[in-house]
């Protein structure tokens, strides 16, 4: 059998899977569920099944039991009715009982929201008891979970969409950046855990057969880990790590549930490899204090003495919790908006600082409609930190740009981005290469660091092509992309709106306030 059959035939089980598990959810959504209530379940109960069968599978003298007996699949799948529910709800309660475990970060809060009995047996005997999970592949069961996840970012209700990144953005960022067995590599804001797990795939790909075991435990032991502010985004970051190979049910776990911008990083927490897409929006109810002796009063404090610059942009915040939580030499890929990269005040002050003290040395700009969250126009920025300079000169000697939004339109059911979309740039960038040796084209082009701090506020929003679709009415777009893209901006801009009257009537509306939002 070629490896094409073999992928084909992995993909049409991975496929047939998704579509048995999400038949089930139509039928709880009636119910009231939404698509992550129902994989939160989902989670729970696969979770219960996987600890079960590697019990079971255990030929030792003495199997490892992970999840105590009174509270283990047998004990739930031998209860009907009644019964069933009750006693699934007391195991949801007892299991998250077990802080700083994968046990804990997957149960933590955990709540029964399937009150039908009949259903809740339908679910874990009838869909999950019948499926052998541990004998299936981490491709198979770990790409069935994360086909669940993507039909759950899709609910634009619960906005589930803002922790999902797609996941041709997330290999392209990973193949460029390269991941390897020393890296220790974290992702500050990991949602469901997509770059976490592209970049173990990415390592356990590339250097089959040539990592040392202890490479290879310390890749499931805390390597590779994330941070996730919502508990219930951080279980489903759990699970998908455990079944996609990353971490085992019974070890450390390797998502920290907090908040991510609320600690400066000591020295052993430092990481050699940032990837990150973090949230997006003005985050409401904090108080950050920086270095530059100025206050942006909310609710919550952030003492970082590590911020040079105050304000209460999340984006930018995420950038300079990123600056310091970088060792030397580290490197980092951050999906970060348009905002990012002209905001004047702090927003400037922290693109000084990035020139100077990092090599920063590559943004790609990305096409709008890639996102489940409307209206968000990107890039991707990557820099690698480097130690402070003698002669006072900066680190950043040229920013390559690479325009990937001229003349690219995109929708998330029409025309969805795929990974080859992003072969040029991944091309052009030269992995691994020096980049002096890259070369300009049509797309891609250089910028020095002269011409970057002559530029006003230091705006890094580089644009020179044109999209041809503007100039040419044979080039018109397709009537649903159009709309698509009217939607977004409407979007965009009512939610600029709305972070604005947030923050004039937190503030009071005091003149300051007012003059520093007119400017941004």
């Amino acid at each position: 059998m070629t490896l094409e059959m073999i992928n084909a035939s992995a993909q049409a089980e991975t496929n047939s899977l998704v579509a048995k598990l999400w038949n089930y959810c139509t039928v709880l959504r009636d119910d009231g569920l939404s698509t992550i209530d129902y994989v939160e379940q989902l989670s729970y109960l696969l979770f219960l099944k996987i600890a079960d069968e590697q019990y079971q599978n255990d030929l030792s003298d003495e199997p490892k039991r992970v999840v105590p007996e009174n509270l283990d699949w047998a004990s739930l799948v031998a209860k009907k009715g009644d019964e069933l529910e009750r006693h699934y709800r007391h195991v949801l309660i007892e299991l998250a009982k077990h802080p700083h475990t994968n046990l804990g970060t997957i149960f933590a809060k955990a709540q029964n929201k399937i009150t039908d009995p009949a259903k809740l047996q339908k679910l874990a005997v009838d869909l999950i008891g019948k499926q052998e999970w541990a004998a299936a592949g981490v491709d198979i069961k770990g790409d069935a979970y994360e086909g669940l996840l993507a039909k759950g970012a899709e609910d634009v209700k619960t906005g589930a969409g803002q922790y999902f990144t797609p996941r041709a953005l997330i290999d392209a960022m990973v193949a460029v950046t390269q991941p390897k067995p020393d890296d220790t590599i974290l992702d500050p804001a990991c949602g469901t855990g997509g770059f976490l797990i592209a970049a173990h795939a990415y390592i356990a790909r590339e250097h089959r057969g040539r990592m040392t075991k202890a490479q290879q435990d310390r890749l499931s032991s805390g390597a590779i880990r994330g941070v996730e502010l919502v508990p219930g985004t951080a279980r489903l970051a759990a699970m998908n790590m455990i079944l996609h190979g990353v971490g085992t049910s019974d070890g450390p776990s390797l998502i920290d549930v907090r908040d991510a911008l609320a600690k400066q990083p000591t020295g052993d927490e430092r990481v050699s490899l940032v990837l990150a897409n973090p949230p997006f929006g003005k985050k409401s109810s904090i108080t950050v204090y920086g270095t530059d002796g100025r206050l942006d009063k909310e609710d919550i404090s952030y003492d970082r003495t590590d911020f040079r610059s105050t304000t209460t942009n999340k984006q930018l915040n995420f950038v300079q919790h990123i600056m310091s939580v970088l060792r030397v030499d580290g490197r980092a890929a951050v999906v970060l908006p348009d905002n990012v990269l002209f905001e004047g005040g702090a927003g400037e002050a922290i693109r000084r600082r990035l020139l100077k003290e990092f090599d920063v040395h590559t943004l790609l700009r990305l096409p709008t409609g890639i996102f489940y969250a409307g209206g968000v126009k990107a890039n991707v920025l990557f820099f690698d930190k480097k130690n402070p300079r003698t002669d006072g000169k900066p680190w950043t000697s040229k920013l390559w740009v690479y325009d990937f939004r001229a003349g690219e339109h995109f929708t998330l059911k029409t025309r969805p981005l795929r990974r080859r979309h992003l072969d040029d740039f991944v091309e052009m960038y030269l992995p691994g290469k020096p980049h002096g040796e890259r070369v300009e084209t049509e797309r891609f082009k250089a910028f020095t660091i002269d011409e970057l701090l002559k530029r006003d506020k230091v705006n890094l929003d580089i644009t020179w092509l044109k999209d041809p679709a503007l100039d040419d009415g044979d080039r018109l777009l397709p009537p649903a992309v159009i709309a698509r893209e009217i939607v977004d901006d409407l979007q965009a801009a009512l939610d600029e709106f709305a972070a604005i009257a947030d923050a004039l009537g937190e503030a009071g509306a005091d003149e300051s306030t007012v003059g520093e939002l007119t400017e941004q």
